[in-house]
């Protein structure tokens, strides 16, 4: 019997408190056997600003593999409590001194995946380039796999594309965007081999401003006044995220395709 060389990774953007930790836990309940590899973006799932460790266990309960992060990993202080014993958690690789793995690789029943999580730096804070610090990394995985996901956080589209371009002449499989909480629709297989995404978009309350309640959101936009973000809370949710076929011998991608689901929790 030939042996089944396809990996199907589905990834979630940023899960936004509970209710968009709900929500791809009810999907997952349906739909995991479906998938060989499961990541999200959990920089957002606890309570809009970062990782409790309570909720990273509660996530690896639902089936997630990997949780990649961004800006707002270190939101929540007991991060630094657990970060070096959650073997699921990846925070930006780029920043210069830091807790944490910035990428890590994982079995799966069909072989190895490596998955590397980046900041962008163009309307964002200056962090180390993640061109050279991604260099490194896919140098590194490339020694075990030839499967390398690439979480890319980051505010321009045009920064995306161009590492997304960049990278794939390294040979990564995968490049999908994170941190604006919209879904692009531009997927697209880039030079044959890397699926590209330029934002996966979010899981969480669809009445909302990018997962915020909304009177949290237009008070803070109108005064420029600080104020606690509420999370939003209608019941009803989105799912946002995208599903990516790899063969794991050549480690080019072969088919992507978005999710965007709506459903009442």
């Amino acid at each position: 019997m030939e042996k089944d060389t396809k990996l199907k990774i589905v990834f979630f953007g940023d899960l936004v408190g509970k209710a968009g930790r709900y929500a791809v836990r009810d999907f997952l309940a349906e739909k995991s056997s479906d998938f060989d590899f499961v990541i999200a973006n959990v920089e957002n799932a606890s309570h809009g600003f970062g990782l409790t460790e309570k909720n990273y266990n509660e996530l690896s309960e639902y089936g997630i593999d990997c949780m990649t992060s961004g800006n707002h990993i270190w939101d929540k202080k007991d991060i630094f409590d657990y970060i070096d014993k959650a073997e699921k958690l990846i925070r930006p690789a780029n920043y210069p001194e830091a807790a944490g793995k910035g990428y890590r690789i994982f079995e799966t029943s069909k072989g190895k995946i490596g998955v590397i999580n980046l900041l962008g730096r163009t309307f964002m804070p200056v962090f180390d380039s993640p061109r050279y610090v991604a260099e490194n990394a896919i140098e590194e995985i490339k020694k075990e796999t030839n499967v390398i996901f690439v979480d890319f956080h980051a505010e321009a589209t045009a920064e995306k594309m161009c590492y997304a371009k960049y990278f794939s002449s390294l040979g990564i499989s995968a490049f999908v965007g994170t941190h604006t909480h919209v879904q692009t629709a531009d997927e697209m297989i880039i030079d044959e081999k890397t699926a590209y995404l330029s934002d996966a978009g979010f899981c969480g309350d669809t009445e909302s401003i990018i997962g915020m309640d909304y009177e949290s959101s237009i008070k803070h936009m109108l005064t420029m006044m600080p104020c606690r973000f509420e999370v939003a809370n209608s019941g009803n949710t989105c799912i946002n995220g995208v599903v990516i076929t790899v063969d794991v011998f050549t480690g080019n991608a072969e088919d992507i395709e978005r999710i965007n689901l709506k459903k009442t929790l």
